[in-house]
């Protein structure tokens, strides 16, 4: 199919995939538009995963200070180059996270970094609510690790809802800039200060 450059356009300020990209997922879904945009970030998460394997050392440190300085985060995000760490869409990511880290108040970056210990009190107090409610035996760990899943969006910055976007995860926006840029991304730490909080 003959693509017609105004539609190849129209995608790529949409995505901001590149053409060449954005040609092909116009001709593969026959100049659906919508259809090329979830086309794109199918492609684009299947390449960002195939990245996530390399080394990300250089990056930013970036920082935020809301509420006339009562709460103030900084965040260090890696990416592969320098190049990259210095576009526009990298520092506009460090940006948003940092902002994201000072409204959502995560207290790890993923489940992985969850001491075991620390996981494990949490299930115990889910299994025993779920308990008490009279539930079986088998209805009991469905639920447990429902509410466990529930915990993790509230704890680790990677699973929380966007709070620019609820309908994305924060790992769902680091997947999609990954995408964009052709980098492996990685949210290194963070620490979040709340004034006059205990340490």
């Amino acid at each position: 199919m003959q693509v017609p450059a105004t539609l190849v356009k129209e995608l790529r300020e949409k995505t901001g995939a590149g053409i060449l990209d954005c040609k092909e997922a116009l001709s593969t879904t026959e100049g659906n538009l919508e259809e090329a945009v979830a086309y794109l970030r199918k492609k684009g998460l299947a390449d960002a995963k195939k990245r996530a394997g390399r080394a990300a050392s250089e990056g930013l440190v970036g920082s935020y200070v809301h509420m006339n300085g009562k709460i103030g985060v900084l965040v260090e995000v890696n990416s592969e180059t320098d190049f990259v760490a210095r576009t526009d869409e990298f520092q506009d990511l460090v940006k948003n996270l940092a902002m994201q880290i000072a409204a959502s108040n995560p207290r790890w970056v993923n489940a992985e970094e969850i001491p075991p210990e620390e996981a494990e009190k949490e299930k115990d107090i889910f299994r025993s609510q779920a308990k008490e409610s009279g539930k079986p035996d088998k209805v009991i760990e469905k639920i447990t690790e429902g509410k466990y899943k529930k915990f993790l969006t509230e704890v680790c910055l990677l699973d929380q809802p966007y709070i620019k976007d609820t309908d994305v995860t924060i790992n769902e926006l680091v997947q999609s800039v990954i995408a964009k840029l052709g980098e492996n991304i990685e949210i290194r730490r963070f620490v979040r200060f709340q004034l006059g909080e205990a340490s």
